[in-house]
């Protein structure tokens, strides 16, 4: 005959067995979702373009971020983290990213959004490579899911330029 410590230890073995099976089965079903977003990014205007008194360029800009990531919500996703960032290259570094703008979207409810807004953050450059510079700006997200892996994927808007003289 087995003691009540057996006993209870054997429950509590294929209890948690039972909970992570339920969740690798749960975490697994986030495969099957296939999401869909949208979005676009629109400069409204330059504000400031300008060089710095250290040599670097810096740029302000107004922007219409408009997006509906929805379909990245499935009832295991806890929130999602996104970014705008604006890409270019220079003889430097085959690629610069630099952070716009960003934000977390808690539930499915704020998912569809549209703001106008200027960059966040600083458009910086070490140099003077700016003037006339194409780029692109890319909507990146990260799903943060409630049980499993997080994901990570973006959407590239291509066709910007930036002015070919200093504001």
């Amino acid at each position: 005959m087995h003691s009540f410590g057996y006993r209870a230890n054997a429950l509590l073995t294929f209890s948690v067995t039972i909970l992570a099976l339920m969740c690798a089965i749960a975490s697994l079903s986030d495969n099957l979702n296939s999401p869909s977003p949208t979005a676009q990014v629109q400069v409204l205007n330059i504000n400031r373009f300008q060089k710095k008194t250290d040599g670097d360029d810096e740029v302000s800009m107004s922007l219409n971020v408009s997006a509906n990531l929805e379909s990245l919500f499935t009832w295991n996703t806890k929130q999602v983290f996104v970014f705008v960032a604006a890409e270019y290259d220079t003889p430097k570094n085959s690629l610069n990213q630099v952070s716009l703008w960003d934000g977390i979207i808690p539930s499915k409810e704020q998912a569809k959004f549209s703001i106008h807004t200027t960059n966040k953050y600083r458009f910086i450059d070490e140099g003077s490579n700016l003037r006339g510079k194409e780029f692109n700006l890319t909507m990146h997200w990260h799903v943060m899911p409630k049980t499993g892996k997080m994901s990570a994927d973006k959407l590239v808007m291509t066709g910007y330029r930036l002015p070919v003289a200093y504001r």
